[in-house]
């Protein structure tokens, strides 16, 4: 980037800093950020700017980011996804949902991931590099442009694992919480992580109330080693010991996702060592219908299976969902996104 920064990496002080900077009216720094909010990066659209202050904008920010490569909308529920390009080639998909709640965009946190889960396509990907904060940002306000309606709900569930990021999270939680920027309440922001626990025992100490999610999959530690690497380095006793700290400390619950897959960890038996594992802990367990993709090892289960695995947990006095599926007729749904690989999907 040559120093630069990506334009929707300031937030308003910064923008006021930059206009002093340039000595320009005090005033533009709101102006630039109300276009910011919309989802508008290139400055030539900025319209109430002058040229001379949106040729500096482009002098001085990247602002040649996140071009639209592809758009996939589902004709089963109406879920987008875009394939965006960054402005150093590197490429992320985004996902909208449209629920009767109103609108929620599933973003991702890196280009690539480094946590080599088996069952997840975004291993098969590699990994590129770190989204900054302005980059998990246009996530959210650019989908927000392209179909012309406000997000009501975020996800950092996409592509990437959003602790391995902690510092340009921590940034994007202050950005879209703030009374300036999108102003998205913590409430209706959702954090997934598969399990770093250092970055779990800070989140829990940041004084926001955005929701945390741990991805489990797994009842025991060896099957959860074999699914997802990052078990070799947290065992799962240590990581339970954390999300039952994360509950004390924040008197919030916690969402456990558990992928279905089948022959795998949908046994009813491993529904009740589930059960056990967890039991005292102020959680809700999500199950997921673990969607297929080109390559991939794993079958997602039968919708018998799951709803048997569901049984026994209800059975056992344990808060539980089945997630609905969105988008999964265009590779939109959960551990199908591949950071637009060059492949036919």
């Amino acid at each position: 980037m040559n120093g630069k920064i990506f334009i929707m990496d300031n937030d308003f002080e910064r923008l006021k800093e930059w206009v002093d900077h340039r000595r320009y009216p005090s005033f533009r720094a709101k102006q630039i950020l109300e276009w910011l909010n919309k989802g508008t990066i290139n400055p030539e659209q900025m319209t109430n700017i002058p040229k001379n202050i949106r040729d500096a904008l482009s002098e001085d920010f990247v602002t040649d980011s996140f071009r639209v490569v592809e758009e996939w909308t589902s004709e089963k529920d109406g879920t987008k996804k875009w394939l965006f390009e960054l402005h150093d080639g590197h490429r992320i998909e985004t996902v909208l949902m449209p629920y009767s709640t109103g609108l929620s965009v599933c973003i991702s946190s890196q280009a690539g991931c480094k946590m080599g889960c088996s069952f997840c396509a975004s291993a098969k990907a590699g990994f590129g590099r770190d989204l900054t904060c302005g980059e998990l940002l246009a996530q959210v306000t650019l989908p927000s442009a392209l179909v012309n309606e406000r997000i009501s709900r975020v996800v950092i569930m996409g592509i990437g694992e959003p602790f391995d990021n902690f510092e340009q999270l921590k940034r994007f939680f202050r950005m879209i919480n703030d009374e300036s920027g999108p102003n998205i309440g913590a409430r209706h922001i959702t954090v997934s992580t598969c399990g770093l626990i250092p970055q779990m025992i800070e989140f829990m100490c940041i004084g926001m109330q955005v929701n945390l999610a741990v991805s489990l999959h797994a009842s025991n530690d060896l099957l959860r080693r074999q699914l997802m690497p990052i078990a070799h380095r947290y065992p799962l006793n240590e990581l339970i010991d954390a999300c039952r700290q994360y509950v004390e400390k924040t008197g919030r619950r916690i969402t456990f996702e558990y992928a279905l897959l089948a022959g795998v960890n949908d046994t009813d038996e491993q529904a009740r060592e589930l059960a056990r594992l967890l039991r005292g802990i102020h959680c809700h367990i999500n199950l997921i219908a673990a969607n297929e993709f080109p390559g991939g090892a794993y079958k997602k289960s039968s919708k018998e299976r799951a709803v048997s695995f569901m049984s026994v947990l209800e059975k056992n006095k344990m808060t539980v969902t089945l997630r609905r599926e969105m988008g999964s007729d265009i590779m939109a749904a959960c551990g199908q996104l591949r950071r637009g690989m060059q492949e036919t999907l």
